[in-house]
């Protein structure tokens, strides 16, 4: 718990460092500010796919591993079992989909219109 909160701290630090750069204005017709937007909304991007993959990979590592024990304690349920777990699945997996189409709004939108 103690390392978790460290990262986080340490990630908000140099979110707080970073964002007077990215807020600056630039002095050639917002050039400079282009350029540190889509910097910034890479590296964005980057952060919010791979957070959103992890959650979702563990949600349905976990979702997965209690329909397996659910099965193996009464084989009989196995077909309402399958169901649900696909359609849980399925729901999860929409989460990490949602996630996919907010970044690619977020790098592909210009604010600056040049």
């Amino acid at each position: 718990m103690k390392k978790f909160t460290a990262v986080l701290f340490l990630s908000l630090a140099v979110i707080f460092i970073i964002a007077p750069a990215v807020f600056a204005e630039g002095t050639a017709a917002g050039s400079s500010a282009n350029i540190s937007y889509y910097a910034m909304a890479v590296l964005g991007c980057g952060i919010a796919i791979g957070l959103a993959a992890f959650g979702t990979g563990i949600g349905q590592g976990l979702g997965l591993s209690k329909a397996c024990e659910g099965v193996a304690r009464n084989p009989g349920a196995s077909g309402k079992i399958t169901t649900t777990l696909i359609i849980g699945l399925a729901m999860i997996e929409s989460l990490c989909i949602y996630a996919l189409v907010v970044v690619l709004i977020v790098f592909f939108v210009n604010p600056f219109k040049l």
